[in-house]
């Protein structure tokens, strides 16, 4: 009889980017692979692999990042080396340390921060599909090689 103004879809992205939502990879921890997720991560350890978020990744000053990362928006203190694309805003605290690539929409970067790399910006990223897993592509691989 009554309909909420809400639709599912609208309350589903709020509860999903919500912060009692976090994902959290701990000093201390060492992750090698793939991350995905549709809510918000925070990484104090390790990775290397590909990260893919459709929410905020934030490194935190002892993170530590190797690989690709794809996201909406991205806060980075600590070390991140490989690619990354950032839908909609990147920023570089002080204690960021970037080498690689970066391709956003906007960027800030505070006085302190180190980037080296290149860096391509305005508009939205137009390579925020999701990036296939290193199984998949090393199934397609040998196939095209068989």
């Amino acid at each position: 009889m009554f309909k909420s103004s809400n639709t599912p879809d609208m309350s589903k992205t709020a509860e999903i980017n919500s912060p009692d939502r976090l994902n959290r990879i701990v000093e201390g921890t060492e992750i090698i692979g793939d991350i995905r997720t549709d809510g918000n991560i925070r990484i104090d350890g390790k990775v290397k692999g590909t990260i893919h978020t459709k929410g905020r990744l934030v490194i935190g000053a002892t993170g530590v990042i190797e690989g690709e990362i794809v996201c909406e928006n991205a806060d980075i203190e600590g070390l991140f080396n490989g690619k990354i694309m950032v839908n909609q805003l990147l920023s570089l605290k002080a204690t960021a340390r970037l080498t690689g690539d970066i391709q956003t929409s906007k960027l800030a970067i505070e006085p302190g921060a180190n980037f080296t790399g290149a860096c391509s910006m305005g508009g939205m990223v137009k390579d925020m599909k999701q990036p296939e897993s290193s199984d998949r592509r090393n199934a397609l691989a040998s196939e095209k090689t068989a």
